[in-house]
């Protein structure tokens, strides 16, 4: 049986596939890269907002359309397993978020007699696959590493701590292992993904071991960078800000997701109530050349007009270089979900039309002070005509803008080269690799 996988959600998710299918690679599967050659599809699913969930639910329905047999992973079976198989009783079989290792067997049960089978645990507690080779789908200069997986905290809109269970962090030495075979790959980037990196270490180290997990990275021969995403404001510590600082392969940039800046919203939300403007000016004044990054929510339930406002102020003072703003999504098994004062769409799009808008400005600003400096930059491809793009340590893959720039000889893929900057627009910058 060829064996095919499709792949929705956030970066954790790629890391979980990935681990499936170097499991699947162990015990001697066949993969192919394309669905419509499988005989069997594994859709590994999100299920943080319905969005999410109604992508995922459309892949299912699709490669069951196409006469696939496919196996259902991650958030959505966990989240709903009765209805799932309910609503799609064509499914060969699901696995939970904790279950991954039992790809195996669902596997082998259907190539001997072809039943049904479902193992989620109803308690999820996820355990990395140490032992296990990442086959990666995605093969480039930068490379996400998972520290740890689940959460300990509880935000009112967020179902991830159901999905995913209490935060377990990986030891040091698998991590550093890890690290040191994708740089033999040739990785030159590797991007540290948790729920929350900043709570690494708490559970096996009792203290916050993100400093000294980075100290050792960043003794990496051959490895570039190093990006810290998903920080939690109460865990931005002094020694954790200096040592991204300090360390010369930790790039300057901080992303801390602080969902909103009104006191009474942020208790609603269950999120830290405290002065965010001295937080990010504390960074910026002890990481020079520093980038900061946020996600903010809008239309939480309850938010005011004046509410909103705070936020929009708050956006506007503190100027952060990135920032991404999302409607709030009803999830039924969350907090919020019960609570009272739900926001019609069209208020919460206008919302965050604005906040994106205003945004827009402060980016382009923040992009401008750019221009005429020589930045180095990882070389990620080329454009069809040509161009390169090339991306400085102040982006993040996916999230953020690129570098495109004219060469006059022929740069690699992964290797890090200096581009003099002469112009810029909101997301972008532009120049030639000197």
């Amino acid at each position: 049986m060829k064996i095919a996988l499709i792949n929705h959600g956030c970066a954790k998710n790629l890391v979980d596939s990935e681990l499936i299918l170097g499991l699947l690679a162990k015990k001697g599967h066949q993969i192919t890269l394309d669905e419509t050659d499988a005989d069997v599809v594994i859709v590994n699913t999100c299920s943080f907002i319905h969005d999410a969930e109604k992508e995922s639910v459309q892949s299912i329905l699709q490669m069951v359309d196409e006469g696939k047999k496919v196996i259902v992973a991650g958030c959505l079976p966990q989240k709903h397993k009765q209805e799932l198989k309910e609503a799609i009783p064509e499914l060969s079989g699901m696995i939970g978020t904790s279950n991954i290792q039992d790809i195996i067997k669902i596997i082998d049960n259907l190539e001997n007699n072809g039943e049904y089978e479902s193992i989620i645990s109803e308690k999820p507690e996820y355990h990395y696959l140490e032992d296990i080779e990442r086959q990666q789908i995605t093969m480039g200069a930068s490379s996400y590493l998972k520290i740890g997986e689940g959460c300990n905290y509880q935000c009112g809109y967020c179902i991830i701590p159901k999905l995913r269970g209490k935060y377990i962090s990986r030891p040091i030495e698998n991590i550093v292992k890890e690290a040191e075979g994708l740089v033999e790959k040739g990785v030159r980037e590797i991007i540290l993904i948790a729920q929350d990196t900043s709570s690494y270490g708490l559970d096996l180290y009792h203290r916050q071991a993100l400093p000294a997990l980075l100290e050792k990275l960043n003794e990496i021969e051959d490895l570039s960078w190093i990006r810290i995403m998903y920080a939690y404001p109460t865990q931005m510590t002094d020694e954790l800000i200096d040592a991204i600082a300090r360390l010369d392969k930790v790039v300057k940039y901080v992303d801390i997701p602080l969902q909103h800046s009104h006191p009474r919203v942020l208790e609603s939300m269950r999120r830290p109530v405290m002065d965010y403007r001295e937080l990010v000016s504390k960074i910026r004044q002890k990481i020079p050349n520093v980038t900061v990054r946020t996600s903010l929510i809008v239309g939480y339930p309850g938010e005011t007009e004046e509410e909103f406002e705070h936020l929009y102020n708050f956006v506007k003072d503190v100027k952060f270089d990135r920032m991404g703003a999302f409607e709030y999504s009803r999830e039924k098994g969350t907090y919020s979900d019960k609570l009272k004062g739900h926001l019609p769409a069209k208020i919460k799009k206008q919302r965050r039309d604005r906040l994106m808008e205003l945004q827009q400005n402060i980016s382009l600003e923040s992009n401008q002070k750019y221009i005429n400096q020589v930045l180095p930059c990882i070389v990620e491809g080329y454009t069809d005509d040509g161009v390169v793009i090339l991306r400085s340590e102040h982006d993040a893959p996916e999230i953020d803008g690129v570098v495109y720039a004219s060469a006059s000889r022929q740069v690699v893929p992964g290797d890090i080269e200096n581009v003099k900057i002469t112009r810029s627009d909101e997301y972008d910058l532009f120049g030639e690799v000197i």
